[in-house]
């Protein structure tokens, strides 16, 4: 790759600004002129055990249990990613590491105000929603939206998916740690989760969206919290970019050993606990189905710690600390698309395929390929949700979620959704496809910032360490 000179601030904020209209231009020139699909009437993002009605009045108890859900899912980012992420990696890149999923808090909120709200939830096409239907967040307020969930107010909801948008690109952060330029970096994550997350939000979960099996989609694609939307995406890309950046100067032959794991520690509890509010909020309310979701969260991420240790207990003689807290996180991953149409002993088997195979993948595949994911992104989040979505497929259980036995629609007729070959089929279409758009967007975008900024630092300043070559500070001054 052709790592340039650094650009002057004034031509990048030029450049930056050109690409995102260009971006924004073209999701608009998709849509056609006033295209609104509709979804079954009383239909919502992700169903509830008790349809809602439009129009009912607003339920304080799930407003609460969303807003609160929402805090949580924004403490997965900051504190629980910074530390899980910044414990990870070596002394003098803890600092730039941890700003990488800062940065994203300001600027990911920016775009979901202006108009990646709209592009994910609007009414456009299968592809994509109108990016000026709810352009600076027009129209969106105290009143419920009934297509989503008739109990909370709009705006509730908007800020609850917004989270999502956060922590998703920030994921991928942990696959080029320690090597990427900062400035390369933020206009790597504008593009991606404009090209990306936007049109793939919309697809799964948007009203008339392509996957959505719940309002008017063409192929439905159970994913209740984002097995597809945030963990493929971001794994597959995380994995792309790696590859395209290079590897560390060193790697594999130099030790890269973690200089803290007790912040790692921390930070994988913090997770965990607003885990609870990615999945069990993702029920949009605060009744029985949140309720089995943030069961089956748990019970997976118990399983995966036990079998991702007991593997290496196994193969290596000692179950690390570090490995029991990655198999924590697989296993939260790996349930994320499952948790609210899935029983607690399928959760926990789940879990326990997840700790096998993520560990794997960290220790087998990537050392047989060779590449570069610093922080095992692509391992746990990737596999593991590829492993979830497709297991879902055939434990779907219309016990745990009576809708995916009566919502869906085929050429008028009613079909079932639950656990069998035909659902499974179903889910390996979303992950294949959610996997070919990661990769050859990610591939484009990085060619593209790389030869208008630059993505890689050079020699001298990943020697030094990316604290004081990107930021100008030190994580600890003695």
């Amino acid at each position: 790759m052709n790592f340039g000179p650094m650009k002057s601030t004034h031509t990048l904020l030029k450049k930056l600004t050109y690409l995102s209209c260009l971006a924004l231009l073209f999701s608009w020139m998709v849509l056609p002129a006033g295209a609104a699909v509709a979804g079954p009437a009383g239909s919502q993002l992700r169903p509830s055990v008790t349809p809602l009605v439009a129009g009912s009045p607003i339920n304080s108890g799930d407003n609460a249990w969303l807003l609160a859900s929402s805090a949580l899912v924004l403490m997965m980012t900051a504190p629980g990613l910074i530390l899980f992420y910044g414990g990870l990696v070596r002394t003098k890149n803890v600092l730039s590491t941890m700003m990488h999923s800062l940065i994203l808090m300001a600027l990911i909120s920016m775009l979901w105000m202006v108009f990646g709200y709209s592009m994910a939830f609007a009414p456009g096409n299968a592809f994509c929603g109108n990016p000026l239907t709810h352009f600076l967040l027009k129209g969106v307020g105290a009143a419920p939206d009934p297509t989503y969930a008739a109990t909370i107010p709009s705006e509730t909801f908007m800020l609850f998916q917004m989270m999502f948008a956060i922590i998703t690109p920030a994921l991928i952060s942990g696959a080029v740690a320690e090597r990427v330029k900062f400035k390369g970096y933020v206009a790597f994550m504008l593009l991606w989760t404009v090209v990306v997350y936007f049109p793939l939000c919309h697809m799964v979960w948007g009203q008339g969206g392509f996957f959505n099996w719940a309002s008017g989609g063409k192929i439905p694609v159970l994913d209740f919290a984002g097995g597809t939307v945030v963990h493929i995406s971001s794994g597959v890309s995380a994995l792309v970019f790696a590859l395209m950046i290079g590897k560390r100067d060193g790697f594999p032959h130099e030790p890269m050993v973690p200089h803290n794991v007790v912040l790692s520690l921390v930070g994988t509890g913090l997770l965990w606990v607003g885990w609870f509010g990615f999945n069990a909020g993702s029920a949009l309310n605060a009744g029985s189905l949140a309720t089995s979701a943030f069961a089956a969260t748990h019970f997976s991420a118990a399983a995966a710690a036990l079998s991702w240790a007991a593997m290496e207990w196994k193969l290596k003689g000692k179950p690390s600390v570090l490995g029991a807290a990655a198999g924590m996180v697989a296993g939260l991953a790996t349930i994320t698309p499952a948790s609210g149409f899935v029983s607690i002993p399928a959760a926990f088997c789940i879990g326990l395929v997840a700790g096998v195979v993520c560990y794997t993948a960290v220790t087998k595949i990537k050392s047989v390929c060779g590449y570069d994911d610093s922080l095992d992104v692509f391992g746990v989040h990737g596999i593991g949700s590829i492993t979830g979505m497709l297991m879902l497929g055939y434990l779907a259980n219309p016990e745990v979620n009576p809708a995916i036995a009566s919502t869906f629609q085929a050429n008028g007729i009613t079909v079932s959704l639950a656990g069998g070959s035909h659902q499974f089929f179903n889910q390996f279409i979303g992950v294949a496809f959610t996997a070919a758009l990661a990769a050859v967007a990610t591939f484009l975008i990085v060619k593209i910032v790389d030869a208008v900024i630059g993505l890689r630092v050079d020699q001298e300043d990943e020697s030094v360490g990316l604290d004081l070559s990107q930021h100008g500070e030190r994580a600890y001054n003695e």
